[in-house]
């Protein structure tokens, strides 16, 4: 059986506030807890009016209090966009209060527009370039501040000790998020578990996952390679009806991909009212055709298909599906009738 996660991006509709969104994303971390499923991840994404995991150490901490086994953790924590000690101290606290059950992925994309990205780097776009650069020692330096023994660092004459937190027990697991070749190659470099972002256009997967295998050197906490890839998922009673849950996010997909004006997360309703140019059309359904869509039996088919694939024997489901007109605003049952019908 192929082991199933979550990735959420706590996703804001067109009826919800922020703390709407939040309580939707805590109710549905704890269906997947009760559920069995491994691991409950949220995205970082910035100044974006249908997302709002702005913050995800702030977000997991919320979530791990609210369950009892799942492992929580980022899908991922955009490096460039912070100091890698100020990361470092923050799962390392998270790891301390929820031992055993937090997760740092980390990416090396900005998740945000320009503008945000400069604000977020202090207004210096050279700091910002100068970041990304710097990924891989970065993600040494988090390793290291992080571990139960931390570091000393030659200050002048002197040697001072350095360490996320002070009297650590355990780690947070760390991994590499991608969706091209740059973060397989450098996980397999480092000896670190590997995810490959596949819902973000299912291509290029092969290629990179093959690349981290090949090219892995085992290390002392990993000494085989560990990957996983992640997919958007939609599941209902019917194909019929998981296709106009789906609507909502193909918009909002399609408008990111063409640079058209985003907008809190439609609901189904509203979704199908919108008059859709054929091009848009084409771009929706070449788009959800990389997802897995359908009826419970259509459903665990693919996905046992996309795991056999690519040969993972993990797969992060990122749960898609719009609400309609009059759902509770706190709630977001198609999301959770999504986990449970893939998990029957």
């Amino acid at each position: 059986m192929t082991a199933l996660s979550v990735l959420d991006l706590v996703t804001v509709r067109s009826d919800q506030t922020t703390g709407d969104a939040l309580a939707a994303s805590r109710g549905l971390a704890q269906v997947a807890d009760e559920l069995g499923y491994r691991r409950y991840w949220v995205a970082e994404h910035h100044n974006m009016p249908a997302v709002a995991s702005t913050n995800p150490p702030v977000i997991i901490a919320m979530l791990a209090a609210a369950t009892s086994r799942i492992r929580v953790g980022s899908g991922g924590v955009m490096l460039p966009n912070h100091a890698p000690l100020v990361v470092a101290e923050q799962f390392a606290l998270l790891e301390a209060a929820y031992p055993g059950r937090i997760d740092l992925g980390l990416g090396r994309a900005p998740g945000t527009d320009p503008l945000t990205r400069y604000v977020l780097r202090g207004g210096s776009a050279e700091s910002a370039d100068d970041a990304v650069s710097r990924f891989p020692e970065y993600v040494d330096d988090i390793r290291t501040l992080m571990s139960t023994e931390g570091v000393e660092v030659q200050i002048g004459p002197r040697r001072q000790p350095l360490r996320a937190t002070p009297s650590a027990r355990s780690v947070a697991d760390v991994w590499l998020l991608g969706s091209s070749d740059y973060s397989a190659r450098l996980a397999a470099e480092k000896g670190l578990p590997y995810v490959f972002a596949h819902h973000f256009s299912g291509e290029g997967t092969a290629f990179a996952l093959d690349l981290y295998r090949s090219t892995y050197r085992p290390s002392p906490e990993h000494p085989e390679p560990r990957t996983f890839l992640t997919v958007n998922a939609v599941v209902a009673e019917t194909e019929e009806e998981a296709r106009r849950r789906a609507l909502p996010n193909v918009q909002q997909m399609i408008a990111l991909r063409t640079g058209a004006p985003l907008h809190p997360q439609r609901l189904v309703e509203q979704a199908e009212a919108v008059e859709m140019a054929p091009e848009q059309r084409s771009v929706g359904a070449a788009m959800a055709r990389r997802w897995i869509v359908g009826s419970p039996e259509q459903a665990r088919q693919q996905l046992a298909e996309l795991a056999e694939t690519y040969g993972v024997d993990e797969v992060m489901v990122h749960p898609v599906a719009g609400a309609a007109t009059g759902t509770d605003v706190r709630t977001s049952p198609a999301r959770e009738e999504t986990l449970r019908l893939l998990a029957a």
